[in-house]
């Protein structure tokens, strides 16, 4: 497939890159600094700017599908207009984990040991996430991380839920960058979650 990954010199966004790219896609990897994108085969750097939806339009223009590794500080709308003007059919979001649940009706969020410094950010992926519950002219799937997500090795395992955080035997929700990218393109080449949240961990 040819896809368009936006955030690509992230930690995120570089593992999804070189992960995709070693799977055989076609990589548009984008980032206002795109110096710091790891040159690989499959991978074509490009300097883009995501809160300019004209402009990112024509870049992705052609894809098969747009993965967002961005932060939340340019709005659900502002992406979902590039999209739609570049006729790209699918998107794939690297989301937060704060909506998912711990117990029935009560999210990762509303616990009481969740840091409140935390809490600004986490309320833009509920946002965008709630935004695209909206939108069904987009085929969209927001990928919940596990509680911790951390640099470390690939293991090529993971256990997929959807709305309900992941955790182990010993109450921990875990999962390394590397095999979070690993689910993002399972997800990607797979499509299991149309305009719909999963999540991932160990």
């Amino acid at each position: 497939m040819k896809i368009a990954v936006l955030g690509a010199s992230g930690r995120a966004g570089s593992e999804i890159t070189k992960e995709a790219a070693a799977r055989g896609h076609e990589v548009l990897a984008i980032a206002r600094n795109p110096e710091k994108i790891a040159a690989a085969p499959g991978v074509t750097a490009q300097a883009g700017d995501a809160s300019a939806p004209a402009a990112l339009s024509a870049l992705i223009s052609g894809g098969d599908a747009v993965i967002s590794a961005l932060h939340f500080d340019v709005p659900a709308e502002t992406l979902l207009s590039a999209i739609r003007k570049a006729g790209v059919p699918r998107l794939l979001v690297t989301g937060g984990a704060a909506s998912l649940e711990v117990a029935p009706g009560q999210r990762l969020i509303d616990s009481p040991d969740f840091p409140e410094e935390w809490k600004p950010f986490a309320m833009g992926g509920i946002t965008f996430l709630d935004a695209l519950k909206q939108v069904d002219d987009v085929d969209w799937t927001f990928f919940s991380p596990a509680a911790l997500i951390f640099e470390g090795p690939r293991t090529g395992t993971y256990r997929p839920g959807t709305d309900r955080l992941v955790t182990d035997d010993a109450g921990e929700s875990r999962i390394s960058f590397a095999d979070y990218a690993i689910a993002m393109i399972d997800e990607l080449e797979v499509h299991k979650h149309s305009r719909a949240r999963f999540t991932a961990a160990y």
